[in-house]
């Protein structure tokens, strides 16, 4: 029983080192798409009337090259616990969905399901930490509100209504979050199997622990997550524009109006802007990063697992 507990512990821990080293991978690898992406969703008066490239290229005649990088510090506070938690709470979700028996039948929504519930899990643990990234990132050189991590916090925490305050948006992350988190690790699961059923001697090679199984290659791995990543943000994005706007409301005296709550943030910017200029807004850019990032976050989560003796390959 002691060693079963002991196998239990280090399975935990390595799934949180491996998610959490993948989250952070993914982040910054697209932390400049990230950051022209909230200003141009919250239509920062500096940068609103441009384009993704033209944008990143006034962010870095303006701020210098660095500002691409604003608030990635406190991106990699924030995602380390947020992926660690999601991977491994997905691999504890899945498998508990898959003893239920009227999900038994079927393959699909027990990992649709385990994918949401991870996410929303995830999120849930680290809402205010992303609050105070898009804060940090909305921030003009020369026209700083906030100083850094913690005056962040406090000046939320105190100004805007305590820790509620710091949960602004957390309504229509979580809406958001069950299509995509949902999405992306549902379509990852069925890509990855549709891949080395028929794909096997092109995407696949044989799993080093030699156990028989098969695990995707890195092309592969990149490819699944890529197509994962474009299916989920095509189903949530309008409630990730939501989020930044009550997140980032109450920075600016013409932006108050959108921290009264989701349906009327909604209701707002539908009416303000329509779809494609307001509840899709930066959708471009969005497939831009969203593509490489969860490429990149399922290709590190699983050559992380392979590392870590954790994968020990598919049998189709």
């Amino acid at each position: 029983m002691e060693k079963r507990r002991d196998d239990n512990l280090e399975f935990v821990v390595k799934n949180l080192f491996a998610g959490g080293i993948a989250g952070m991978c993914s982040k910054t690898a697209v932390a400049p798409l990230d950051r022209i992406k909230i200003l141009l969703q919250a239509h920062n008066n500096h940068y609103k009337h441009l384009g993704v490239f033209s944008g990143l290229k006034e962010i870095i005649r303006h701020e210098k090259f660095f500002a691409l990088y604003k608030g990635n510090f406190a991106q990699m506070i924030r995602i380390f616990p947020y992926a660690a938690t999601q991977f491994t709470s997905f691999e504890f979700y899945k498998t508990f969905f898959a003893r239920i028996p009227i999900l038994q039948s079927t393959s699909h929504l027990d990992k649709f399901a385990a994918g949401a519930c991870a996410g929303v899990t995830s999120v849930a643990l680290t809402y205010p930490l992303d609050m105070i990234r898009a804060r940090l990132a909305f921030q003009v050189t020369g026209q700083h509100v906030y100083s850094g991590i913690t005056h962040t916090a406090i000046c939320i925490f105190k100004e805007e209504g305590g820790l509620r305050a710091l949960y602004r948006g957390f309504i229509p992350t979580v809406c958001g979050m069950i299509p995509y988190a949902g999405f992306s690790f549902y379509t990852f699961e069925q890509l990855k199997y549709f891949c080395m059923k028929f794909f096997p001697f092109i995407l696949c090679k044989e799993c080093e622990k030699n156990t028989g199984g098969l695990v995707l290659t890195i092309p592969g791995k990149l490819l699944c997550g890529g197509i994962a990543g474009a299916i989920a943000q095509s189903f949530s994005y309008p409630f990730d524009v939501t989020r930044r706007r009550m997140q980032l409301a109450l920075m600016h005296s013409d932006t108050h109006k959108f921290s009264a709550g989701m349906l009327s943030t909604l209701k707002l910017i539908y009416n303000e802007n329509g779809i494609m200029k307001g509840l899709y807004r930066g959708m471009s850019i969005n497939y831009l990063r969203a593509v490489p990032m969860v490429a990149v976050s399922f290709s590190t989560y699983e050559v992380m697992k392979q590392m870590l003796a954790l994968d020990t390959g598919m049998k189709i």
